[in-house]
């Protein structure tokens, strides 16, 4: 039998990338307060890539705002923020008093990167966003599927279809 001596500096094979989420519990916590839903680790990644694509995509679009505006910063009149994503952002405020999701969003969201700079204002409303973002789809779900507790990869697929349509 070869002796095979793995030093700390060979590589690594059929390794996953998983990017590492935070706020574990308080995202569990939430999905359970906010639509009766058990979620996982793997979930909670697909979460967070959803959360941040949209708040990139929102972004891109307040940036087209200002730009077609002649401004060189981007506003937070400029984001496109419908009644539904302010109802659920005010829904969200409402939930996590008790939860404490948004200073985890804060720090775990990264901002994306755009041409124009954007205002404190703007950067001081993205964890309120992503927390809109966040309960619309955790509700999204028991639209999909009323009777569901641990939602499937189909499930988050369908959520994901939703919000390309309407955001």
């Amino acid at each position: 039998m070869e002796n095979h001596d793995i030093g700390p500096l060979q590589p690594v094979h059929n390794v996953k990338p998983y990017k590492r989420v935070q706020g574990v519990h308080q995202i569990e916590h939430f999905f359970r307060v906010a639509a009766g839903l058990e979620i996982d680790k793997e979930d909670i990644r697909r979460y967070y890539e959803f959360v941040e694509e949209k708040i990139r995509d929102l972004l891109l679009m307040a940036q087209r705002t200002a730009k077609a505006n002649d401004r060189i910063r981007v506003e937070p009149r400029d984001l496109p923020i419908t009644k539904g994503l302010q109802e659920s952002m005010h829904a969200f405020e409402a939930l996590d008093v008790d939860i404490g999701l948004e200073p985890i969003l804060e720090k775990a969201i990264p901002e994306p990167r755009i041409d124009l700079a954007y205002s404190d204002e703007i950067e001081a409303r993205l964890p309120a966003i992503a927390g809109g973002l966040s309960f619309a789809v955790a509700r999204a779900f028991t639209i999909i599927d009323p009777q569901s507790k641990h939602p499937a990869t189909e499930q988050w697929g369908r959520a994901f279809q939703l919000f390309h349509l309407l955001l």
